[in-house]
C-alpha cells in the first residue's frame, strides 16, 4: 500500500485529503519560507515562488523520513499565495496586516497560486519528483466593517494565505471562484491526481492509507 505523507501543518489541506478518502501521515517541514522568498527576490514570478517553496518543503520532509514509510510512499509539499496588485501575499503577520489586506481586495478579484511538489519514494529511494502549480481566480465580496472586525478577531486570517480561505469563516465573503475551488483551500485534487498519474500511481492506491 502506498502511503501519502503531507508535508504541511495546514488543517485545510488535511481536511481536503480526509474528505477525499486519504488519511495522510503529517510531517511538518519546518522550512524557512522567508529565507527562500528572499533568495528568489520580490520580482520572482508567482509560479516560480510557490513552486520553489513547495519543492523545498517536500524535499525537507522526504529527507527526514525513515523506516518502513520510505518503502512505498509519496510526499506532498504545497505552498499558496495570493497575487494582487502585482504582488504576492502570504499569511498576514498581524491583524493590522490582515485588515489592510481585506480592505485592498474587497470587491475585487485576485489569483490564488498553489505550488504542489510530489516526491515518490520506493524501496527507500527517491524515484520521481515533479512540481506544478494550480491557479484559481477568487472574487471577493465586501464585508461590512463589523463583519470584518469580527472575522479578524477570530484569528483565522493569520493562519491562511492571503488572509482568507474558502472553507472557513471567510467563505462568507467570497462571491465565487474561477477554477479549482480545492486549490483555494490549499491542495488541488485535480492537480494531485495528475501528479500521481505521472508518478505511476492511481488515486485508488491511496484510499486505504491510514495511520
Amino acid at each position: 500500500m502506498t502511503r501519502l505523507v503531507l508535508g504541511s501543518a495546514s488543517p485545510g489541506r488535511l481536511k481536503v485529503l480526509r474528505q477525499a478518502g486519504v488519511e495522510p501521515l503529517v510531517v511538518v517541514s519546518g522550512v524557512d519560507e522567508d529565507l527562500i522568498a528572499q533568495r528568489l527576490g520580490p520580482d520572482a514570478p508567482p509560479e516560480e515562488m510557490v513552486s520553489a517553496l513547495a519543492r523545498a518543503k517536500a524535499e525537507r520532509v522526504a529527507a527526514r523520513l525513515e523506516g518502513p514509510v520510505t518503502a512505498d510512499c509519496v510526499v506532498i509539499g504545497c505552498d499558496s499565495m495570493l497575487h494582487l496588485d502585482g504582488g504576492l501575499c502570504g499569511k498576514p503577520e498581524t491583524v493590522a496586516d490582515a485588515r489592510r489586506q481585506w480592505q485592498s481586495m474587497a470587491g475585487r478579484a485576485g489569483r490564488l497560486y498553489t505550488g504542489h511538489c510530489l516526491i515518490r519514494c520506493l524501496d527507500h529511494k527517491i524515484v520521481h519528483t515533479n512540481t506544478e502549480t494550480s491557479i484559481t481566480t477568487v472574487h471577493f465580496g465586501t464585508p461590512s466593517a463589523d463583519d470584518l472586525e469580527a472575522y479578524l478577531a477570530s484569528g483565522e486570517s493569520l493562519r491562511v494565505a492571503g488572509g482568507f480561505t474558502l472553507d472557513g469563516l471567510s467563505g462568507w465573503f467570497i462571491d465565487g471562484v474561477d477554477g479549482d475551488p480545492w486549490n483555494v483551500v490549499g491542495l488541488s485534487l485535480p492537480l494531485l491526481r495528475s501528479l500521481l498519474r505521472a508518478a505511476g500511481l492511481s488515486v485508488a492506491a491511496l484510499w486505504g492509507s491510514r495511520d
